[in-house]
């Protein structure tokens, strides 16, 4: 297939995504307004003969301190056909377009999958003390061809740091935890849960914890729970404002595409969450609780219900996004993928992010920048 890439609308853009089974809610067009601080553009890859429209990214450009050129970033994109014998022929356009456009580095977020783990798996894993990380375990599921996809970007000169790429901006998890729905049964999805989650979802039924949705008005209230979690596990919390940005963009290009979920009791809210959808795929975006009602378990409800709502949207999959590869009970991400492997799905390992050097020396200085920040 011979391809040409150029600058695409948002209208042609949203339609191509449209059109596909799912993407990430990175490459909708409507993240450039949620990345309001960032430059953007979205490009389209067309085949020659038919004049089709066959790929698509968003790239977000953020300048360099003190002079104009740009780190150009397509967060879990480009939206392309990875497998593709030719691969060359989708990013050599992309890159000389980019620099074109004075971008010093590329950095980009393959959204292929390299292995799989269930949560069987993982288990067994957390209980062999000479298992320290997920890549310690057999994983239950290997892709092959993701294999040649990280062979051909090392040929092409594409690079990969050390914990899967570390750089300017977002950068996105390498390994999440799904649940797949598709083709279950959501008696089968609730059988698959462990115990635990299973009895702490009874327990906050018995405790009267009811799940509702909000809207833009409730974003304020989300903001209190958020801040309170922000101070109990030590981040830095985004401000009232990206959340109302985000709510107003994504809704306005689809309005379903971010949902608000709050778990209350006595009409005072305990926890909440946002949700995306894009397709057949739903993620659990961001989540909060308050430091008081946990022992009513409102965060199990919310996510049973928000699973249950997203199965009744047609989703295949179910994403609770970001965990860490580590097993260490210790380490303070272990509580993370403990929750999450109780909902009986399965990690996931993508591709990570890669960059490419444009510009060595611009290159190497924002490394050098990123490193002291």
């Amino acid at each position: 297939m011979s391809l040409t890439l150029r600058t695409i609308s948002r209208e042609q853009h949203l339609a191509y995504i449209q059109s596909l089974p799912s993407a990430s809610h990175m490459q909708v067009p409507a993240w450039a307004d949620v990345k309001a601080e960032w430059r953007s553009e979205s490009l389209g890859w067309f085949d020659d003969r038919s004049g089709e429209l066959v790929g698509a990214g968003l790239v977000l450009y953020r300048q360099l301190p003190k002079i104009k050129r740009y780190l150009a970033y397509l967060p879990e994109g480009p939206v392309i056909n990875w497998y593709a014998p030719n691969l060359t022929d989708w990013l050599e356009p992309m890159l000389a377009h980019l620099k074109e456009q004075g971008a010093f580095s590329v950095k980009m977020g393959p959204p292929v999958v390299i292995r799989r783990w269930d949560a069987p798996s993982i288990k067994k894993g957390i209980q062999d003390t000479d298992v320290k990380r997920l890549r310690d375990i057999e994983p239950d599921f290997i892709e092959p061809r993701a294999f040649e996809v990280a062979d051909k970007l090392r040929r092409m000169g594409w690079q990969q740091g050390e914990d899967g790429g570390a750089g300017f901006g977002d950068v996105q998890p390498r390994y999440v935890f799904q649940v797949p729905l598709a083709n279950r049964s959501l008696e089968d999805v609730h059988k698959n849960f462990n115990q635990l989650w299973r009895r702490n979802i009874k327990k906050a039924e018995k405790a009267g914890v009811e799940v509702v949705q909000g809207g833009y008005q409730d974003l304020e209230e989300w903001q209190r729970l958020y801040e309170i979690t922000a101070v109990r596990d030590r981040f830095r919390p985004r401000p009232l404002s990206y959340f109302q940005r985000m709510w107003t963009a994504l809704n306005a290009e689809d309005p379903n595409r971010m949902r608000l979920y709050f778990a209350r009791k006595d009409g005072v809210n305990l926890s909440a969450a946002t949700m995306l959808i894009v397709g057949g795929h739903v993620w659990y975006s961001y989540g909060a609780s308050d430091n008081v009602g946990r022992e009513f378990r409102p965060s199990n409800a919310m996510q049973w219900r928000m699973l249950r709502d997203a199965y009744a949207l047609g989703a295949t999959v179910y994403d609770l996004r970001g965990i860490s590869d580590s097993l260490d009970e210790s380490d303070h991400l272990f509580g993370l993928i403990q929750f999450k492997v109780g909902t009986g799905g399965q990690a996931a390992e993508y591709l990570g992010e890669w960059d490419f050097p444009l510009n060595k020396l611009l290159h190497k200085a924002l490394d050098i920048y990123m490193s002291r920040r």
